[in-house]
């Protein structure tokens, strides 16, 4: 792993309890580092999944404050904290984002404080890896940088009131990967994303006739469409672009648009190397970025 630069998606998913995209994860591996951005639905069943103990992280970096991004942060701390070869962890959890970091982990360490106070005395679990190392930040700079691997956070428009909200950019070795996070059409991706090895955004489309609803129009005005999402590639030109986070409304009487319909509208903008992510689907960059899908072993 320390000569590699990978990035493998865990979960691409939405709010929505999909069994097939979990809630929004990405890992990052390089330098020795295992860096976990965002920690939605079922982060920790993925990474059982490839055989990385929850416990090996060497920090959690926060993106935005919406649910789906941190509700597996409790499964992260907590599991992680058990005697198990998937799990070990024996220091401090680091916990990196922008305001509100330090709120959240208070929260939940009040909110876990029996669970705690039992395992410390039933299971003589080591007191230090309970606690929690939380760094903020409060505008664009580097938020980590450790043997190589540098790690710059930018901010982004998720909406008017959805603030703070930061995508990253991770350069190693000569190469560079970018997540955008939640936002809108926004010139700060580009700029941090232009001639990026790996640039991974997300992206949000409903069918006309749902289009119709005012709560679809204001899901919809909050991320970026296909056509959008196109014009941020066509400008900062990646090696590769990548879709994760995939809003894709539906209700019973009105399906999705497929990813079909996806890629044909991001086309209208954008003519350049394109993939629709999915749960655990591996980048490995090098000269080339090279795309591994799962295929159900370790």
């Amino acid at each position: 792993m320390t000569d590699s630069f990978r990035v493998t998606l865990l979960g691409t998913g939405t709010p929505i309890p999909r069994p097939d995209r979990f809630g929004p994860a990405t890992l990052i591996e390089a330098g020795g580092q295992r860096l976990l951005i965002d920690a939605g639905r079922g982060a920790t069943i993925r990474l059982y999944q490839l055989g990385v103990p929850i416990g090996a992280l060497d920090a959690v970096l926060i993106t935005h404050y919406h649910s789906d991004h941190t509700n597996g942060i409790p499964d992260l701390w907590l599991t992680g904290w058990l005697k198990s070869v998937y799990a070990r962890r024996t220091a401090p959890l680091r916990v990196i984002g922008p305001t509100g970091a330090k709120e959240l982990m208070e929260n939940l360490e009040r909110a876990y404080a029996a669970d705690i106070r039992i395992r410390l005395v039933d299971e003589q679990l080591p007191p230090d890896g309970i606690k929690v190392d939380v760094s903020e930040f409060i505008a664009d700079g580097v938020v980590y940088e450790k043997d190589g691997l540098r790690v710059i956070a930018f901010e982004v428009d998720h909406g008017d009131v959805i603030k703070p909200a930061y995508g990253y950019r991770f350069e190693y070795g000569g190469r560079v990967a970018v997540l955008s996070s939640d936002t809108r059409y926004n010139k700060n991706v580009i700029k941090h994303g232009t001639g990026a090895d790996l640039l991974i955004h997300e992206v949000a489309t409903a069918r006309p006739e749902l289009m119709r609803e005012a709560h679809i129009q204001r899901i919809i005005a909050h991320h970026t469409t296909p056509r959008e999402a196109g014009q941020v590639f066509a400008a900062a030109k990646p090696k590769l672009a990548v879709y994760t986070h995939l809003v894709l409304p539906a209700t019973p009487a009105i399906p999705p648009p497929t990813l079909d319909e996806v890629i044909a509208q991001t086309r209208e903008s954008y003519d350049g190397p394109l993939v629709i992510g999915e749960d655990l689907m591996r980048f490995e960059i090098g000269e080339t970025v090279t795309v591994t899908r799962w295929d159900g072993a370790r």
